[in-house]
């Protein structure tokens, strides 16, 4: 049944012999509501956990490390978020166009194109590792360069050698989590990415204090917890969980790969673009005075920020996945509804988390270190980390709807004005010609670059003409598989795709 037909079949019919209309109007959106919701969290609820876990596993490392000293903790977090960072935003930018692919193609009922769009995408991405290694192999001397303290360069150096698996994951890990979660197998996610915690919780309390490997260890945890993942999904897919969309290894993946390339590197853009934003306020703050309180308090922040940044990054998954389904089943009216719910439902957990960090960031920020300075800095830093925890409950969701419909392209332009022509900008001069120190820059590329984007993105969307995307989608998705077909010197049906 499609998604339509599933909308048709649910819809309250009006009776017209009542006479309170609004009544049954009011009834007829109250299920439609709900059974969105179902829809949304039947995604979301695995998404939220499996994400959480997963950032978890890097929250654990900043623990650890935080624990060890402030040389390694800020040496841990300069490798984890500005080098791992700069190319997990890109690489889990061009895995997202699977999002709008295999979405779409799932909406439509291609299920074969599935596992083809995938080992397309393992094929991109890992040729983009290959070419992104030397930013591990030369992280000390380009920190350095960047303006890092020498001894934290050169410990951050070290721990990014040893980060050089984890880089390589990403390349399998992120088109094979997109790949389920287009056809709604998210709770293999969820209970995989379970084992990779625990897994990682025993292997650091082993290398760290068990073989004294110190901050060297808590990248070897990392390394392993991650492909722990890959080999979880990797399994589950090829071993009979996947029979409509996963048929084997095939040489259609080697077809169409330039179209495939533009819409991943499109997709890497637009990602990338908003990851990178807040490596450049951490490389920023590495060059003020005191820069290692001022680092570790802003590596704490970023931490919380990033914690919670994992419930929108699901929504903005979930959106993706619900906007491209519809749109794909030819339902624009659908989509539309979906993008609303998905909002509306980001943005009140939005205001909790806001709530809460506004009240216990103190006790949060504990976690992670026990330095009376780092703690008064973090204090400082708590109301720009509430807004834009508030801020982030709404971006995400409309990134989302951006994926699903296949507007990367569009949204990577947005991304650099926003960010880049004015948040950078605006953060410089607030931090270093105001004089305001982190604080100013985190406010400038706050409501300089974030609210801007969030706003434009909103226009964007409420103007939006459905019923045209989702006759776009279908196009597409004819031109997609016309172009399989035809590379592989055959004509095949759409029925038979």
């Amino acid at each position: 049944m499609s998604s339509r037909e599933l909308i048709e079949d649910v819809k309250v019919p009006l009776l017209k012999d009542l006479d309170s209309k609004d009544d049954g109007e009011n009834d007829d959106l109250a299920r439609r509501v709900w059974i969105e919701s179902k829809k949304l969290w039947h995604i979301l609820g695995p998404s939220i956990f499996s994400r959480l876990a997963s950032y978890s596993m890097l929250v654990i490392t900043n623990a650890f490390a935080g624990h060890l000293g402030e040389l390694d903790l800020a040496a841990i977090s300069i490798a984890n978020n500005v080098i791992v960072g700069f190319d997990f935003g890109l690489l889990l930018g061009m895995a997202s166009a699977l999002e709008t692919l295999c979405g779409q193609a799932f909406g439509a009922k291609k299920y074969h194109m599935l596992g083809v769009y995938m080992q397309r995408s393992w094929i991109v991405l890992f040729v983009c590792c290959v070419l992104l290694l030397p930013i591990y192999l030369f992280a000390t001397p380009v920190l350095k360069l960047l303006g890092q303290p020498s001894d934290v360069a050169e410990l951050s150096g070290i721990v990014s050698l040893w980060m050089i698996p984890l880089h390589f994951s990403f390349a399998f890990q992120f088109p094979l989590q997109r790949f389920l979660q287009s056809q709604l197998k998210t709770g293999v996610i969820a209970w995989v990415t379970l084992a990779a915690l625990l897994v990682h919780v025993i292997v650091s309390w082993l290398l760290v204090y068990g073989l004294h490997l110190g901050v060297v260890g808590t990248a070897i945890t990392i390394n392993f917890s991650w492909w722990v993942l890959v080999f979880g999904l990797l399994g589950y897919t090829v071993c009979g969980g996947c029979p409509l969309t996963w048929t084997g290894f095939s040489i259609e993946a080697f077809s169409g790969l330039w179209e495939f390339v533009k819409l991943s590197a499109a997709s890497g853009l637009m990602l990338c673009l908003e990851n990178w934003y807040y490596r450049i306020l951490i490389l920023m703050t590495g060059n003020l005075k005191n820069a290692k309180i001022a680092l570790d308090a802003l590596a704490i922040c970023m931490t919380m920020n990033g914690w919670e940044m994992m419930i929108p990054l699901a929504f903005f998954a979930a959106t993706g996945v619900r906007v491209a389904n519809e749109l794909g089943a030819g339902n624009g009216k659908g989509a539309k509804f979906a993008t609303i719910v998905s909002v509306v439902t980001s943005i009140i957990i939005g205001l909790f988390f806001w709530l809460l960090i506004m009240f216990v960031h103190n006790e949060l920020a504990l976690i992670f270190t026990t330095s009376k300075l780092v703690l008064e800095e973090v204090n400082k830093l708590s109301v720009l980390l509430a807004f834009t925890v508030l801020l982030n409950s709404v971006q995400p969701v409309l990134s989302g709807v951006a994926v699903g419909s296949g507007w990367q392209s569009y949204v990577a332009y947005i991304n650099l004005g926003c960010y880049y022509l004015v948040g950078v900008p605006m953060g410089f001069f607030m931090g270093w010609v105001f004089h305001l120190g982190v604080m100013g820059m985190w406010a400038g590329m706050i409501f300089g670059g974030t609210a801007l984007q969030t706003l434009i993105l909103a226009i964007i969307t409420i103007r939006c003409d459905w019923e045209k995307e989702a006759e776009k989608a279908n196009k597409q998705l004819k031109k997609w598989a016309a172009n399989t077909s035809r590379n592989n010197g055959n004509v095949v049906s759409d029925n038979a795709i």
